[in-house]
């Protein structure tokens, strides 16, 4: 065997594809590393304490499996698919019904898409939480951010094209919070849908940017994204000298059993559940709700309080704009790859999460009972009601943890300060979204699970 590998390993064939021997020793496994297209973006050496799955949980390469999974099943959908209004739908009913194993894979597409969504979300929060934002990656974390509004924006633009009443209504309600950016929202909401109204000429572009822009984007964002993790001396972990191992075969191995893990699990998942398919888009016929998808169902929960610009747009923006100047923010390079920094900073995170978890809601259903837009309908400017109480509102819920700390006469450091805003930001994002999905009924009301009308089970439509 051994004088076979050898003659193997010699040969011109083995080294016009390998050019090193077998990965027996040291030098070759590190040449597999620098030689391979896929390999050279580890770092030949890797820290063993990344390894752990408790301090990565596989969130970063698990998004990139779903969107392999997503491009693949994607193109093989595009040979049954023409996105025009009048085969569309037809398209997605001959797909489920007459293409072999064409639900199946239209159930890859669908899961996959909402697990990338999902992890891409995680994973933003896993490298938050364990500073691996901080000096040299501070670019990288950006990238980061920019690969999770794609994400969104892959999802949303896919979700138009199977044409019925699911889609259709979903798209018109989220499009319709463009219409709100002041002096250029009517105008960029038409771009969008190529006239005042979701059509053809909207199925036409969503289809193009979903197809074509938006993965394009995505696999040159996601390559420097793997490239500066290479480059910045591979995931940021505590120091420990001389802690290092070959990263062939380990994280090969690991990765082939991760790759191989998400499939099943997304088989079995696509297997049991399937997507769902409404009626054939009806312009005439809205539904009651009129709901966005998951993921933006957010937002249409926050216009319920207040005043569009201010809920949907100001407020994303500026939460957006912060979460992308993290790591300016918080430019001290020590307890990068430290979850929470430190005990003190793992509580803080904690009593963060539990005052959100506790506050929104009760801020929403305050908020329900008693709409100061309706309370003070005629006795104050619109502005006052939609934009200044509930803006101010948010401003003070936000500052109260910090301001609570101070009371306390506890001196939070900025990575500490950053904590605190991130964990509100990204809880509240997580309970307005279960609220708006789950506790939302018709005409948008509020109504405990067991409360809502038979027909309005909200996981009918996810």
């Amino acid at each position: 065997m051994t004088s076979l590998i050898d003659w193997l390993t010699r040969s011109r064939v083995w080294r016009s594809f390998f050019r090193h021997g077998w990965p027996d020793n040291a030098r070759d496994r590190a040449l597999v590393m620098t030689t391979n297209v896929f390999f050279h973006l580890h770092p030949v050496k890797i820290n063993r304490a990344s390894l752990r799955a408790t301090y990565t949980f596989g969130l970063g390469l698990v998004t990139a499996i779903a969107f392999a999974s997503l491009v693949v099943t994607g193109a093989l959908l595009m040979f049954w698919y023409a996105p025009t209004v009048e085969r569309a739908y037809p398209d997605i009913l001959s797909l489920q019904t007459a293409v072999p194993y064409g639900q199946l894979l239209r159930n890859l597409h669908r899961w996959g898409a909402h697990l990338m969504v999902l992890t891409a979300v995680l994973h933003l929060a896993r490298v938050f939480y364990t500073g691996a934002y901080k000096p040299p990656r501070e670019f990288n974390w950006v990238v980061g951010v920019g690969l999770l509004a794609l994400t969104l924006a892959g999802s949303f633009t896919g979700y138009l094209l199977p044409w019925d009443q699911l889609a259709f209504w979903a798209v018109t309600v989220g499009t319709s919070l463009a219409s709100h950016l002041p002096g250029i929202g009517a105008d960029l909401q038409a771009y969008l849908l190529g006239g005042p109204e979701v059509g053809q000429a909207a199925l036409l572009r969503f289809y193009a940017l979903h197809v074509m822009v938006i993965p394009l984007a995505l696999a040159l964002l996601t390559s420097v994204h793997f490239w500066r993790v290479r480059k910045d001396g591979g995931l940021a972990v505590p120091k420990i000298p001389r802690d290092t191992v070959l990263a062939f075969p380990v994280v090969a191995v690991i990765e082939v059993m991760l790759t191989l893990a998400v499939s099943l699990g997304l088989l079995l998942l696509s297997l049991a559940v399937d997507a769902p398919l409404e009626a054939v888009a009806n312009p005439n016929l809205t539904p009651d709700p009129s709901k966005a998808p998951w993921y933006f169902v957010g937002l249409q929960e926050m216009l319920e309080h207040g005043h569009p610009f201010v809920m949907a747009i100001a407020g994303p923006l500026l939460a957006g704009l912060f979460v992308a100047a993290v790591p300016y923010l918080d430019p001290a390079e020590t307890d990068a790859g430290v979850w929470f920094g430190s005990r003190r900073g793992a509580w803080i995170t904690a009593l963060s999460a539990v005052y959100t978890l506790v506050g929104v809601p009760a801020l929403v259903v305050l908020s329900n009972a008693f709409p100061p837009r309706e309370l003070l309908r005629g006795q104050a400017p619109e502005w006052v009601a939609q934009a200044l109480i509930p803006g101010g509102a948010t401003v003070l819920f936000t500052l109260a943890p910090l301001l609570a700390l101070g009371v306390a006469r506890v001196r939070p450091t900025r990575r500490e300060a950053l904590l605190v805003l991130f964990t509100l930001l990204l809880v509240t994002a997580a309970v307005v979204t279960v609220i708006g999905f789950q506790f939302r009924g018709p005409g948008f009301e509020l109504y405990w699970p067991w409360q809502m009308p038979d027909g309005y089970n909200p996981w009918d439509s996810f």
